[in-house]
């Protein structure tokens, strides 16, 4: 008779006990929600950037500059999380809304 070691086995009662795992594929509203306030301003900060930058509005190009280079940094990860939103709202196969991290 052939030795098998029960420590690393898993038997039926074993899968009886824990609980069922369900795929919950709910859109996390939070999560969302702040991705699309990302983009949203985002884009308003690179617009009036570029918009002071030209202009010299606030004294000089920095000021612009700043507010452009802080709405690309609020503009990635706002195209990035909502395109996932997006995506898995439509159904598109490798999106699902398990792929934004929680808030």
């Amino acid at each position: 008779m052939a030795y098998v070691d029960h420590a690393f086995s898993i038997s039926d009662e074993d899968i009886m006990m824990e609980t069922s795992y369900t795929v919950n594929n709910r859109p996390p509203v939070k999560e969302i929600a702040l991705a699309i306030s990302l983009l949203v301003f985002g884009v308003i900060f690179i617009v009036l950037g570029v918009f002071m930058t030209v202009n010299k509005i606030g004294g000089d190009r920095g000021h612009g500059l700043f507010f452009a280079i802080l709405g690309v940094v609020l503009f990635i990860p706002g195209s990035y999380y909502t395109r996932i939103a997006y995506y898995a709202y439509k159904g598109y196969k490798g999106f699902s809304f398990a792929n934004i991290p929680p808030v």
